[in-house]
């Protein structure tokens, strides 16, 4: 099978795994499902979401891999600056 020019390809939706830390839930989100903050240091870098099994507002840390991954994926990203 061949691409031609111009066209484009299908794009297949990524999900990401994440787990809830209040109700367990081992969860499937897709991009639009996330967001990542790039800070300055570890402690100001995360990713957080909604949890759609009972509501609670998560946030993780997100290292070099996890940012490398969720920016591949297409999460939006906001960047932190400092006001220093």
């Amino acid at each position: 099978m061949s691409v031609l020019p111009g066209i484009a390809r299908p794009v297949i939706p990524v999900l990401f795994k994440a787990a809830c830390p209040e109700c367990r839930a081992r969860l499937e989100l897709g991009a639009a499902a996330l967001r990542l903050a790039i800070g300055a240091s570890r402690r100001t870098t995360f990713y957080s979401f909604t949890c759609p099994e009972c509501g609670s507002a998560v946030r993780k840390p997100a290292g070099e891999r996890i940012i490398e991954l969720l920016t591949g994926g297409g999460v939006r990203t906001l960047r932190l600056h400092s006001t220093v």
